[in-house]
């Protein structure tokens, strides 16, 4: 109780409706095990979205945890400014062997918002300081609607989300907005795949107007997260690709949420061939330990950046727990799970246990629509199926569902009323089948409690 009425008079919640939150009793957490929380009473819950989708090798992991310990006997933090570190160079390295070909520079921050940042100003600065002085004019970036890259203002300005962004218009650079294929809700009304990728048109119309003028291109490969894990149609991204390299565009992929194994591929821009020229990584970098972020960039951007000091081609930005060796020890321990545990040679059973177990899902009354990706999922509750019509916002039909859950042990998160199922990745098939029957059960208790 003490500890609650502190938290309501004394701490600020992220993305959290504060007036509503302090009539609610809290859910204070004290511990962890493997893909579970544990809270002030003892009580467990299933991590239902891995909390917010890091936590990829499960709570208290004996590996992570000791490379943690053994690494605060050297140094907890060292500046990469002018000096660099053990834990930072290995981790460098290893990054570039496991990522997509091509990419061979690795550029350390600290979150999600952060990396997206780098790569922004990347490939703006590239450019910008181009041998050729008709390049210099690129200097626009596009994005898309409904895209969310972090909450810094220049992750915000490429972001397409008027709920979280609307407020900070003024503050924020313009950006060239495309539409990604949202399929359930076809901006041009028609249907996948009869449409032909219509929305690709779209896209290619924008670059071969304003290609002289533009930077890099920023996508969430496969999914769009926070818009509600909306899902592209096959094909989609490799399409992109090709129309950023015909129009001398650079590829900045997000993988933020989507990397380390999420959609049955270490990295999301695999399952289609797909090689960024920018790549920004998070969250599961560090398998939910420690705030660590990457950009890793081609070696032809790379050398872009190269000159003499008085050239000014320096790249000038830096955070300064910029490759924090306790964060990149780690990391490095978290890709030893991938290999030991052969994390992607298990999910593809998992994957196929998620998609049978949404199936039931689909048939529900006030299901509208489930999306899946790989080890991932989204069921966008409705008001009404037929017409597809949402529910009124203030009715926080999600937010109840997740509530309800809470009661029988399973903690998850709607973005708006899309359910979202983002486990860590060590669940068993029992456990996937055990997370989709609560979530089953407290959506048709609430949805059939609203239609009385």
């Amino acid at each position: 109780q003490r500890l609650q009425e502190m938290d309501h008079t004394h701490l600020w919640h992220p993305f959290t409706p504060m007036q509503e939150w302090v009539g609610q009793e809290c859910l204070i957490i004290t511990g962890g095990d493997g893909a579970y929380l544990i809270d002030a009473a003892g009580n467990r819950y299933l991590d239902g979205v891995s909390s917010l989708w890091v936590n990829l090798h499960g709570h208290r992991r004996k590996e992570i945890d000791e490379a943690v310990r053994d690494q605060l006997d050297h140094i907890a933090h060292s500046t990469l400014l002018g000096l660099s570190h053990v834990p930072a160079i290995e981790l460098a390295e290893r990054l570039v062997r496991l990522a997509p070909e091509g990419l061979t520079r690795v550029f350390y921050s600290d979150s999600g918002s952060t990396a997206v940042e780098a790569a922004l100003k990347i490939a703006f600065q590239y450019w910008s300081q181009h041998p050729d002085p008709d390049r210099r004019a690129k200097r626009r970036i596009v994005s898309f609607h409904n895209a969310y890259h972090g909450d810094t203002l220049g992750a915000v300005s490429v972001g397409g989300m008027d709920t979280f962004h609307r407020c900070y218009g003024p503050l924020l650079f313009p950006s060239l907005k495309a539409h990604y294929p949202y399929c359930y809700r076809c901006h041009l009304g028609l249907a996948h795949p009869g449409c032909g990728l219509a929305c690709l048109e779209e896209l290619e119309e924008l670059l071969e107007r304003q290609a002289h003028t533009v930077a890099a291109l920023i996508i969430e490969p496969l999914v769009q997260g926070a818009a509600g894990m909306i899902t592209a149609p096959d094909g989609f991204l490799k399409c992109v690709e090709s129309l950023c390299r015909k129009h001398e565009v650079l590829l900045i992929a997000d993988e933020v949420a989507v990397g380390w194994g999420r959609t049955g591929t270490l990295f999301a821009v695999e399952r289609e061939g797909v090689r960024p020229d920018l790549l920004a990584l998070a969250k599961g970098l560090t398998g939910g330990y420690l705030p660590l972020a990457a950009t890793l960039a081609t070696e032809t951007i790379y050398q872009g950046f190269l000159g003499e000091v008085p050239e000014g081609k320096t790249f000038f930005h830096g955070h300064t727990y910029t490759g924090n060796p306790l964060a990149a020890r780690a990391a490095l321990a978290a890709l030893d799970i991938f290999e030991k545990d052969r994390t992607l040679e298990t999910l593809p059973e998992k994957i196929r246990r998620l998609e049978k177990g949404l199936g039931p899902l689909r048939k529900r009354p006030h299901v509208g629509d489930v999306r899946q990706c790989g080890f991932l999922a989204g069921i966008e509750l409705v008001e009404d199926r037929a017409t597809q019509r949402p529910y009124p916002p203030g009715r926080r039909v999600g937010m109840r569902v997740a509530l309800a859950a809470r009661k029988h042990g399973l903690v998850i998160r709607p973005l708006g009323d899309v359910m979202v199922l983002m486990p860590p990745l060590i669940l068993t098939p029992e456990e996937i089948d055990w997370m989709l029957e609560i979530t089953g059960r407290c959506i048709r208790e609430i949805t059939e409690s609203e239609a009385r």
